[in-house]
């Protein structure tokens, strides 16, 4: 089996190497660059130190690497889409969209004739039965990285292996540990995809700038202070709106006016809603269709936690109704759905 194996640097796709040996496997690994060090105003890039990593284990493991340079792809295909969604008042995710246009997408498109599978750093399972190719989530619940991946293609999913999906992070650590990898205690990776260790709010005011705006309490119309663009703030914020008395909450935007509404208290009513309204809802098994009041549990962020409902598709619009009120339901980001009962990632849809 011809096996390309996508290494970061980072001790999760580190450890990916010696489990793939083990199993009597010889990877080709790809670090894929995809970075700001080129961007002005950009500093502490990681992208140096991934690399040493990385070369590091590929002679351990004597392994052939390979550079890939995908960083137009990725600035024309996630970074223009972040931009854009930032603008419109939404809540993008841009790892979501990494994973299906760049780390399977354009990755696929250049080098995936070459290989019969393709193994990754994340926390997830496939699972193969004769049904075909199903997304199963992480053995560890925390860790779990299937939200992210639930916008993937089917295609895409049939060629993934994810060699830690069934390990929890002390386990991983461990390993690397063992294996004396430099990546062994490394911190886990913080900010947007391949961007590196850039500030998400310094990341959009370079590209979309300032706009002074009201800050403005919903239930009684009160101006309770200002910021400085609806476009860094995301509903369901409780931090980094600078007023005291609170907590407050995010809980509405006017973009057109650059306003932001907020509500006081640990939990304001106009923070809950039980009906989630989705466009664009795809599914990840081609047999597997999503039908009318099925029950499915559901997150609306990366969490380690399910919420539980049923799926209307009354009228076209697909709709999830919560069985609990839910906080933090942000236009833009993604409603991933899962098996009601099984350990199974069913697809997803963009929140409206």
């Amino acid at each position: 089996m011809q096996l390309a194996a996508l290494v970061s640097g980072g001790v999760d796709s580190s450890v990916t190497i010696p489990l793939l040996k083990e199993q009597g496997l010889d990877p080709v690994i790809f670090y894929i660059r995809i970075g700001m060090e080129d961007e002005p105003g950009y500093v502490d890039c990681p992208a140096e130190e991934d690399v040493e990593i990385t070369t590091w284990i590929a002679k351990k493991y004597g392994c052939r690497l390979e550079i890939v340079d995908l960083q137009k792809e990725y600035w024309e295909r996630v970074v223009a889409y972040t931009i854009e969604e930032v603008k419109k008042g939404l809540t993008p995710n841009p790892d979501v969209m990494c994973n299906r246009l760049i780390k399977f997408g354009s990755f696929e498109d250049r080098y995936g004739h070459q290989f019969d599978k393709i193994s990754t750093g994340h926390y997830a399972r496939v699972i193969e039965n004769e049904q075909g190719f199903f997304l199963g989530t992480a053995a560890d619940p925390v860790k779990d990285q299937t939200y992210f991946l639930a916008r993937i293609t089917y295609a895409q999913l049939s060629k993934l292996m994810f060699p830690v999906g069934g390990l929890l992070k002390p386990q991983v650590r461990e390993i690397a540990t063992k294996m004396r990898l430099p990546s062994a205690h490394r911190p886990d990776s913080q900010g947007i995809c391949f961007l590196g260790k850039i500030n998400y709010n310094d990341f959009i005011r370079r590209y979309a700038g300032e706009k002074e705006g009201l800050i403005v309490e919903l239930e009684t119309g009160k101006i309770l202070g200002k910021h400085k663009g609806f476009w860094f703030h995301t509903i369901g914020q409780r931090k980094g709106l600078g007023l005291s008395g609170g907590p407050w909450f995010v809980v509405r935007k006017n973009t057109d006016e650059n306003v932001l509404y907020v509500s006081n208290g640990y939990d304001p009513v106009s923070q809950y809603t039980s009906e989630i309204n989705l466009t664009e809802l795809l599914p990840l098994h081609p047999d597997a269709p999503f039908t009318h009041d099925m029950p499915v549990r559901f997150k609306i962020r990366h969490q380690p936690d399910f919420n539980t409902g049923k799926l209307s598709l009354a009228s076209g619009s697909p709709m999830i109704l919560s069985d609990i009120p839910v906080s933090g339901v942000a236009p833009g980001q993604f409603g991933v759905l899962y098996h009601h009962a099984e350990a199974i990632c069913l697809g997803s849809g963009i929140i409206q």
